[in-house]
């Protein structure tokens, strides 16, 4: 799709303008004054920053302990200290801010190189370097991340850079040619697609970063052609790993990475053809990617979660905003809108990416005028590409995984549930914790956090062998039927195939929310293996009181069908799940008594 309009284009492309550089005076100065106010603020937070070192160890720190925080935290930190100092001198344009951001610019470019340590390999999940070959520029996410921040750096501020110096301007430029163009269009990363090797968020959000570097300067005409033309296959290979309801299997926070990412590439090739990528909007997969970030909202900050996607998401904020309002939806523009105006960080002071900031100060206005709180209307749906049910009532909310457990940042989690009462968590999907050497390594199922017996799922046993569901495509859902009506929402599936031992013959799971009544999980299994352990996790403590269950101050289940219910607590230590979960969760493991067991939901 997206190459088919980049072969009809017959004007030659232009550069990328989207918002004032800092030399237009009308345009920073026309800002509300708090907005200007808080950018000043931000920006005098980082006067005389103290650039955080990057050593050679930091580097190494991921192939001898696995930590990859250490090292990424300080180079992050030089990205959004650097951001701040840009947006304060442009509203404030006096030259205070400038001997700061030439430090950042100057580091920056003299770091031996910009892909993280995690990713420091120039094939698809093979071992990394423990070290870079600064000969041979790896892309990676923030490799392509760390160039667009010094692009639009240079572009907000480029008059100002060249009163200084007119070296600086060149020295960006240098490093952008041989750390990003020059293996960009050289190189084969898999994330570029081939059409056979699955994508995922990485493509995307590469791709944008390099359209993003590459557009905001002068280019040789025929540099720039081929840019364009490879970022559009990669764009068509992205949207082809899509089904046309738009679901994003790598759930709502990776939404951000993937569908937002989309957005911003089809914006940068909008603003460097004259708007010849405007018809790709009214496509209806677009629409649907657009609007998925709405259809998976729960309530408040809760979103439905499976595989790496944590419950809080993150607000939402210009770009959903933008992307709402290029497709015409404007339940996603209002939602966003109120989102952006109730977050904590209205203005991303800790976004690393200067775009995403640069979008948010010139929407704040708009976004601003939008009711805060306005009632969204919630749909029930059913994500047949990924297999993703959900149904409400004025209480309760009922997610459903089907599918497979091939997915993106995948868990072993095909037919767990969560379940929501009053916008509270009541049923839950942990998340993932900190990202670690181990996560994307061949023992990313060690961790408790991916396993099946951590989801709202059964674990079998043959004496002390515990049988839980594996990883792959042909780990999968059965016989999977949906209904969504008025009065009565349902999902069926047999999750026999989602484990790997054939004397599971079937294990029919249904889940029903009959609204203004309550849901109702049933579970009949066959085969030869003892019957299940079924696990089911929750934030809130349950209380036991026979087959009787109560879930904090929230609501409570009985359980019909058990010999045995044990409860576990489980400590949160890692500091990614703390983000949200503020206290330790807990574990039920009910045992089966014979073939059927049934939780009522009230």
């Amino acid at each position: 799709m997206i190459t088919e309009f980049a072969n009809n284009l017959k004007k030659p492309l232009s550069c990328f303008t989207p918002y004032p550089q800092a030399s237009d005076r009308n345009a920073w100065e026309s800002l509300s004054e708090d907005l200007k106010d808080r950018l000043i603020k931000n920006g005098e937070e980082f006067l005389n920053f103290h650039y955080p070192a990057l050593t050679a160890t930091d580097y190494m720190e991921f192939t001898r302990t696995g930590n990859r925080s250490h090292f990424q935290d300080k180079q992050f930190s030089r990205r959004i200290a650097l951001d701040a100092l840009v947006l304060a001198e442009c509203v404030e344009h006096q030259g205070r801010f400038l001997d700061d951001i030439i430090n950042g610019l100057y580091l920056i470019c003299e770091e031996n190189a910009w892909q993280l340590p995690a990713h420091n390999s120039y094939i698809r999940d093979t071992p990394q370097f423990i070290l870079p070959d600064v000969t041979r520029p790896v892309i990676d996410l923030f490799a392509a991340e760390t160039a667009s921040v010094l692009a639009i750096a240079e572009y907000l501020l480029r008059q100002e850079l060249l009163f200084v110096s007119p070296f600086l301007s060149k020295m960006i430029n240098k490093n952008l040619e041989e750390r990003i163009f020059i293996p960009y269009l050289e190189q084969h990363f898999w994330w570029m697609g081939d059409g056979v090797s699955h994508m995922n968020n990485w493509t995307v959000w590469c791709t944008q970063n390099v359209l993003l570097s590459a557009f905001t300067r002068e280019l040789p005409e025929s540099k720039k052609e081929q840019i364009f033309k490879k970022a559009c296959k990669s764009m068509d290979y992205f949207l082809a790993e899509y089904g046309e309801d738009g679901c994003c299997d790598e759930g709502a926070q990776y939404y951000r990475h993937a569908g937002l990412c989309l957005f911003n590439c089809l914006e940068v090739l909008n603003g460097i053809s004259g708007n010849a990528f405007l018809p790709v909007y009214e496509n209806e997969k677009i629409k649907n990617i657009a609007s998925y970030i709405l259809t998976v909202h729960i309530h408040g900050i809760y979103y439905v979660n499976f595989a790496d996607c944590s419950p809080i998401a993150g607000r939402c904020g210009a770009r959903e905003f933008l992307f709402g309002k290029r497709t015409k939806n404007a339940e996603l523009m209002s939602f966003a809108a109120s989102d952006y105006q109730n977050s904590e960080d209205p203005l991303t002071v800790h976004e690393h990416n200067l775009f995403y900031r640069l979008q948010t100060v010139f929407t704040h206005r708009e976004m601003m005028s939008f009711e805060k709180n306005p009632v969204i209307a919630h749909r029930d749906f059913w994500y047949e590409s990924v297999g993703i049910f959900m149904a409400r009532d004025e209480h309760l909310y009922l997610a459903v995984k089907a599918g497979d457990n091939d997915d993106s940042h995948n868990h072993n989690d095909t037919g767990s549930f969560t379940i929501y009462k009053d916008g509270k968590p009541m049923f839950i999907d942990v998340g993932v914790e900190t990202y670690t050497k181990k996560t994307f390594s061949p023992d990313r199922y060690d961790i408790w956090t991916m396993q099946s017996r951590y989801h709202n799922l059964p674990t079998f046993f043959d004496g002390a062998t515990e049988i839980t569901e594996k990883e792959g495509a042909d780990y999968r859902a059965e016989n999977v039927s949906c209904q969504l009506g008025t009065s009565v929402c349902r999902i069926s599936m047999d999750l026999a195939a989602a484990y790997p031992d054939k004397r599971i013959r079937s294990y029919f799971r249904s889940a029903v929310l009959e609204k203004g009544k309550g849901i109702t999980i049933s579970d009949h299994y066959e085969g030869e293996l003892p019957c299940p352990v079924l696990s089911l996790m929750f934030y809130e403590e349950p209380l036991l009181n026979g087959d009787a269950v109560r879930i904090g101050s929230l609501g409570s289940f009985t359980v019909h069908g058990a010999s045995d219910i044990r409860k576990e607590v489980l400590p949160i230590t890692d500091e990614r799940l703390k983000t949200s979960w503020k206290h330790d969760v807990y574990r039920l493991l009910i045992t089966m008594e014979n073939q059927d067991l049934t939780l009522t939901i009230q």
